[in-house]
């Protein structure tokens, strides 16, 4: 038999998350809840939910914000649940990687039927290797996308925000190599494709943090004239 799934909720009302829990359980789901934004993409990481229903009124960050960096590092369906009903902020929550969009008040019954639809394309999408892992480890380096925390040999590794951004989009594609093109317009923006000096000052200060030697490295290797991609285990 499988195992139920598991839905996350991330709403600050919580006469709303005990309807949700109550209406979802009843379906035979597992339900875990977050009042906040931190707080749910803290669960996010530990509960790994089949599904996430998302406000986008949380008292201490956006629903967006907390929809984009929820995207850095998973794939998991969310339904963002709001009283915003403008087309530009569903707009918005679409193209900022939600997979759908239901309005405050709502029918559960119609709440339920998009949340078996969803399940039901994850589950067709879904490949026998699974999804993006939030943790990667390459011998001693450990990047953990979900905390975005960096350690090696079990030490925290302070990062500028360049640093971090550049090590997290080499660990998204492990052993791919990502061109200077992709990093420089990702990182700085499209107006930076053909800025290669920033790229090879972060990397240089990258490596030095990690302790690697660009002609015999552990971690990050240059694909001369291309790009740059992570070993991996």
């Amino acid at each position: 038999m499988s195992l139920p799934a598991t839905l996350l909720v991330i709403d600050d009302e919580p006469q709303i998350r005990k309807f949700l829990r109550i209406s979802l359980c009843s379906q035979g789901y597992h339900v875990v809840e977050a009042g906040t934004g931190r707080e749910g993409l803290a669960q996010a990481a530990l509960a790994r939910p089949d599904l996430v229903v998302l406000d986008l009124g949380l008292p201490d960050m956006d629903g967006q914000q907390v929809l984009r960096e929820l995207r850095e590092w998973s794939a998991v369906p969310v339904m963002v649940l709001s009283v915003r009903a403008s087309e530009l902020q569903k707009v918005d929550a679409l193209d900022g990687g939600a997979n759908d969009y239901v309005t405050k008040p709502f029918g559960i019954q119609e709440f339920l039927a998009r949340v078996r639809a969803l399940l039901r394309q994850a589950a067709a999408a879904t490949s026998p290797s699974g999804g993006s892992e939030p943790l990667l480890r390459v011998g001693p380096l450990s990047i953990d996308l979900a905390l975005r925390k960096v350690s090696l040999d079990a030490r925290d590794v302070e990062l500028t925000r360049k640093e971090y951004a550049l090590l997290a989009q080499l660990a998204r594609h492990p052993g791919r190599v990502i061109t200077q093109q992709q990093l420089l317009k990702d990182i700085w923006g499209p107006s930076h494709v053909h800025d290669t000096h920033y790229l090879r000052i972060v990397v240089g200060h990258l490596r030095q943090k990690l302790g690697d030697d660009p002609a015999a490295p552990r971690f990050i290797v240059t694909e001369v004239g291309v790009g740059y991609r992570l070993l991996s285990d």
